[in-house]
């Protein structure tokens, strides 16, 4: 059984077990958080619609943390302009530990 939801402007297919890195989620390393964006829930039978308007999906939080360094450089030929910026995105490492729907 898997299911996709949405969370932080993305959408995942999970299933009971994964390990997936979504957008930083205010919650503690330890804690459960429920996704009730449910979009779509397979099988032996997709569901859809109204049929998942009810379903969520629980999972346990077990990390925060943030990524790797992105460099983002801006540079304009002949006229001596360049500028130099890093960013990091924040992210939550959250196990899929329940599917119900």
């Amino acid at each position: 059984m898997y299911a996709i939801i949405a969370t932080g402007g993305k959408q995942y297919k999970v299933s009971e077990g994964d390990v997936i890195d979504v957008e930083k989620i205010e919650a503690e390393a330890g804690s459960e958080v429920t996704f009730d964006q449910v979009i779509a829930i397979g099988g032996d039978a997709m569901k859809v619609g109204e049929d998942v308007a009810q379903a969520k999906v629980t999972g346990t939080v077990v990390e925060q943390g943030r990524a790797r360094k992105v460099v983002v450089y801006r540079y304009k030929r002949k006229s001596g302009y360049h500028k130099k910026n890093g960013h990091r995105q924040a992210y939550t490492r959250v196990k899929i530990d329940s599917i119900q729907g």
